[in-house]
């Protein structure tokens, strides 16, 4: 990219604007301001969701969360519940939630090529009693974050058609690929200190160990 012709670069909306053409009149009238009967029954539908969070100096981040369908509480019109479970600790999406609350939300169904876009203001929020309703396996997470929505809107199936996602055949070999222990030892590793087959078997074993007991 250090070569990259500045003449291939877009540089105002304008510019962008003019390769693409104005969105259709649809596209901009379902933007909602609030949850309607359809966007709350995607939520309640929906097992994974990615949100988008960014930091006071722009850096921007994506995480993931899943749990059962209905693990997303809808307070109200406006106000949704995500509870956070254990992970690994690096609190980016909460670090960068406290330093700047604007967030993005995409929910997916698995199955469902449409998929669900939520956009708002979130907060880390310890509530007992909203957190007791998202109680798994006996397990009450400690806390969890609440978004005040201000745009929602549902998004079409075309990257889901394109990718075919949900399409039995698209699915890879896992032992095509290096497990996620030998990858990321190899990227932590000096050039001169391979990791050994021990240590990747270990490795290995901990996470698997760590996905039955520190899913909650």
């Amino acid at each position: 990219m250090d070569d990259q012709d500045t003449n291939t670069i877009i540089g105002s909306d304008n510019e962008l604007r003019s390769n693409y053409g104005e969105p259709m009149e649809l596209a901009i009238q379902k933007q909602l301001g609030k949850l309607d009967v359809h966007c709350k029954n995607f939520i309640s539908r929906s097992p994974f969701l990615c949100i988008g969070t960014s930091s006071t100096d722009g850096k921007a981040d994506v995480s993931p969360r899943g749990d059962p369908p209905g693990f997303v509480q809808i307070l109200d019109d406006n106000t949704i519940f995500i509870p956070d479970r254990p992970g690994n600790n690096r609190l980016d999406t909460m670090s960068n939630i406290i330093a700047n609350p604007d967030v993005g939300i995409f929910f997916m169904i698995p199955g469902i090529e449409d998929t669900l876009r939520v956009n708002g203001k979130a907060s880390i929020v310890k509530d007992k009693e909203i957190l007791e309703r998202c109680v798994v396996n006996r397990k009450v997470p400690s806390m969890g974050i609440m978004v005040e929505v201000n745009e929602a809107f549902l998004h079409c199936a075309k990257a889901i058609r394109r990718s075919k996602l949900w399409k039995p055949e698209s699915q890879q070999d896992p032992s095509e690929m290096p497990t996620l222990a030998q990858m990321i030892l190899e990227q932590v590793a000096t050039p001169d200190k391979p990791p050994t087959k021990e240590e990747i078997k270990e490795g290995d074993d901990f996470i698997e160990d760590n996905y039955k007991t520190g899913l909650y």
